[in-house]
């Protein structure tokens, strides 16, 4: 059973940082592609950053580029988001999802090439 736990969201001061995980059990890790995605209240979840197979090619939203930096550890079966000078608009609930991908350089932008999802972790950030 395919299993994506995400963990590290929080509490935290307009300005500061925060270390989202997701850790991923019942598959292959390194055949997924992987992003993060959230949902900000009374709002559509939308695509945050991306990062393909192998982990060389990235993608971001406009909104949090130069901010946030995806990266994965294939041997540790997880995958990070380091969100830097948060601010109250990064508030919502941050999911991760794995995309099934024989290309090692795809990177997924569009939630619907996702097969799996994990339950979210809360971030919420205070002006």
């Amino acid at each position: 059973q395919v299993q994506l736990v995400e963990s590290g969201g929080g509490l935290v001061q307009a300005g500061g940082s925060l270390r989202l995980s997701c850790a991923a059990s019942g598959l292959t890790f390194d055949d997924y592609a992987m992003g993060w995605f959230r949902q900000a209240p009374g709002k559509e979840r939308s695509f945050v950053a991306a990062i393909s197979r192998s982990g060389f090619n990235v993608g971001y939203a406009n909104s949090v580029r130069g901010r946030f930096t995806i990266a994965r550890d294939n041997a540790k079966n997880t995958m990070y988001l380091l969100m830097n000078s948060l601010k109250p608009e990064d508030t919502a609930v941050y999911y991760c999802a794995a995309d099934l991908n024989p290309l090692l350089a795809a990177v997924r932008t569009n939630q619907n090439d996702y097969d799996y999802w994990g339950q979210g972790t809360q971030t919420t950030v205070s002006s």
